[in-house]
């Protein structure tokens, strides 16, 4: 390939390698059609030019197939196939708009929804402009919808496929539509509680699009969340997922200190909120730092730890995030005197544990757990 001279009108300006898929712009400028797209949505929102003229290129320019340079090329691979030369193949038609929406259509079809899905799956894994182009064309609100009534109907039939989807889609449009819809959280807990023959990645995706909703919805839509919404991401905990979906999982606890104080009144829950990397340090995060109402719920989980979870190792990993000088601060800023009564109990039920520490002022520490 070194020794052989490529006519220079083969080769992409912008990739500098043979064009598969030549294209040309409307500054009449040939491009190779993945390194002209990824460019255009490089710089989508700016005033976009022409890498060769830097002439203005509208957000819709229209790129046409060079089929001339495309068949020359071809010739001249075949012409040079005894040089180790590969043959371009001929490439596909480009996705566009009114594909995708024509292949919707099958979505609401019982015996078509499988094989759509797998369709859109495939599409979404190709490329930023089929990614583009599926998000456009309503894909995200439709894959939701499906979801969703897949769950009323319990039928789990491409729910793997639909997860996947979205996943892979990863866009603002997604977030906007899922907190659209507030039925999507009961039907991704509805996810967690089915048996999946490929469990840990249905339910890393279901985690994650929890985080998704969890971290933009009302306020008001947490506090309505049951006892058994936490359980069942306990459960999910516990089996075992990615360490992205530990911490997605994680997110609704930070998010809803009263179901995790329930949760950590039983042994299970503690230990589950224990053996994740992070867990102590969430909670001590939370104190003093949100309400006043979070900091009664992360003291009353701190306090539950430390009485009936308080071994040494927890000990050591509430002084190495923090959660010591927390309550220090507590005794000092004006809050709730119940709060510093039980800020004192803990310090003085564990003075010995931690006064040797180098991380702890031992004189300080027993003034304040006696005072």
């Amino acid at each position: 390939m070194d020794n052989i001279e490529v006519p220079e009108y083969f080769i992409c300006p912008i990739s500098l390698q043979i064009m598969k898929d030549p294209v040309t712009t409307i500054t009449g400028i040939t491009y190779d059609r993945e390194s002209i797209e990824h460019w255009l949505l490089e710089f989508e929102g700016e005033n976009m030019i022409c890498p060769v003229t830097k002439q203005a290129l509208p957000k819709d320019s229209d790129l046409k197939p060079n089929h001339i340079i495309r068949r020359l090329i071809q010739a001249w691979c075949i012409t040079n196939a005894s040089m180790g030369i590969d043959r371009i193949p001929t490439p596909k038609p480009p996705l566009n708009k009114f594909h995708v929406l024509n292949l919707l259509k099958g979505l609401w079809v019982p015996k078509l929804q499988l094989k759509t899905l797998q369709k859109l799956e495939v599409l979404a894994m190709e490329n930023e402009r089929s990614m583009k182009y599926l998000v456009e064309a309503g894909v995200v609100k439709a894959v939701v919808t499906f979801i969703i009534a897949s769950y009323k109907e319990k039928e789990t039939t491409g729910i793997e496929e639909a997860l996947s989807i979205l996943h892979l889609l990863r866009s603002a449009e997604v977030k906007i539509v899922l907190v659209e819809n507030g039925q999507i959280i009961d039907a991704l807990k509805w996810v967690l509680e089915c048996d999946w023959d490929n469990k840990v990645t249905v339910k890393n995706h279901a985690v994650l699009l929890l985080k998704t909703v969890t971290g933009k919805v009302d306020s008001g839509v947490l506090q309505r969340l049951k006892r058994e919404f936490f359980e069942t991401i306990i459960q999910v905990l516990r089996e075992g997922i990615s360490q992205q979906g530990i911490k997605a999982a994680l997110q609704y606890h930070r998010a809803h200190l009263g179901s995790m104080f329930h949760l950590c009144s039983c042994a299970g829950g503690r230990a589950q909120l224990l053996s994740h990397a992070g867990g102590i340090a969430v909670i001590t995060k939370r104190i003093l730092n949100v309400s006043p109402a979070a900091d009664d719920r992360a003291m009353m989980i701190i306090s539950l730890i430390c009485k009936f979870s308080g071994t040494s190792w927890v000990l050591q990993e509430m002084l190495r995030v923090g959660t010591i000088t927390k309550l220090r601060m507590v005794l000092q800023v004006d809050c709730a005197s119940y709060l510093k009564d039980k800020a004192r109990e803990i310090l003085r039920t564990h003075s010995n544990a931690w006064k040797n520490s180098p991380c702890v002022d031992a004189p300080v520490l027993t003034r304040y757990s006696s005072s």
